[in-house]
């Protein structure tokens, strides 16, 4: 139950950008509210299921693109979830590579604000189990 509700909090922080990013770049659009939330629960799935299955075949281009082409996976996914949802456009490739990168900027420091993290964005190695000789 609660990795549901992780995952549905995700996907409100995720909506909560996408309708952000769909203010500041005037490539994205909305048609209505029920599409921006189908988008941010897609998006959401897309990114679960599918988008590791392509990391993991594009592992070479990666390693050659020094991690640069996790960037263009993202926007694939963003046109991916664009071409699904009736309601939700992206005017083109480059449009959606650049909202990617914005949303998951916003995405990240919302999720800070929104989910528990003790303070720390990374978790700190226990010092009970470090021996000091």
């Amino acid at each position: 139950m609660n990795n549901i509700l992780a995952f549905l909090a995700h996907c409100a922080v995720t909506a909560f950008s996408l309708r952000i990013a769909s203010v500041v770049f005037h490539g994205v659009k909305f048609a209505s509210k029920s599409s921006l939330v189908m988008s941010a629960l897609l998006l959401g799935i897309v990114n679960a299921l599918i988008k590791p299955v392509i990391i993991i075949l594009t592992i070479p281009l990666t390693i050659i693109s020094f991690g640069f082409f996790l960037l263009v996976i993202n926007a694939l996914m963003m046109l991916l979830v664009s071409s699904l949802v009736s309601g939700f456009k992206v005017s083109g490739f480059w449009t959606a590579f650049l909202v990617s990168i914005f949303i998951t900027v916003l995405s990240y420091f919302s999720g800070l604000f929104i989910f528990d993290t003790g303070g720390s964005t990374m978790p700190m190695p226990s010092t009970e189990h470090i021996l000091i000789i």
